[in-house]
């Protein structure tokens, strides 16, 4: 677990992919301490270390077989419990499987607002009711899944505000090969303008 705490009175639980806690996650806690937050990087892997991206099915096989979603879940839910006694806002902010457990703690009642970059297994938890602002973001190219159609689906809830975003799974993380600049610039101006939204 990272935990980059300043006693500030938000804080942003970080929920990372398949690949665990790595330079990505590390480097989105101390951008949230820049903009006078506290972080928390939940770390679902249990202490393995983290993989690497060329290790995708390795760790995707790891993820889905010796952690699994409802523990992930379980364990998200414990960290935003504390949180929420400790804090006056708290966030979530999640990348892929991290992004699906951000959606399914937005009906929770733990979180103020979620966020979630190309959370593709979204699209299995439909039956979510979200009870805080919820921001999406999707890419324009994705494998996994028909980006158009989710979005769709996910168009009759009035909490969500989504965005497509030119690129593949994985533009928001400059040390990945598929990280579009441009276009993780532009959901960064989106996240602060989202958060700006509920701190005021």
């Amino acid at each position: 677990m990272i935990a980059d705490v300043h006693h500030a009175n938000t804080v942003v639980i970080v929920l990372h992919e398949i690949y665990g806690i790595n330079k990505h996650i590390s480097g989105v806690c101390e951008k949230t301490s820049k903009h006078g937050m506290d972080s928390i990087a939940p770390d679902m892997l249990n202490g393995r270390a983290p993989f690497s991206y060329d290790q995708e099915m390795l760790a995707y096989n790891y993820f889905i077989g010796s952690v699994g979603f409802e523990n992930a879940f379980q364990q998200v839910k414990s960290v935003l419990h504390t949180a929420r006694a400790n804090y006056e806002k708290v966030y979530v902010l999640g990348y892929s499987v991290g992004a699906t457990l951000a959606w399914l703690c937005s009906e929770t009642g733990l979180c103020d607002l979620a966020i979630g970059f190309y959370g593709s297994r979204i699209r299995d938890h439909l039956e979510i009711k979200p009870t805080c602002p919820v921001l999406l973001f999707f890419p324009t190219e994705e494998k996994a899944f028909d980006v158009d159609d989710l979005i769709v689906r996910l168009s009759n809830f009035d909490t969500i505000q989504i965005a497509k975003l030119d690129g593949h799974h994985g533009f928001a993380d400059p040390y990945s090969r598929r990280h579009n600049k441009k276009s993780s610039r532009k959901a960064c101006r989106e996240i602060i303008s989202f958060i700006k939204k509920d701190r005021t």
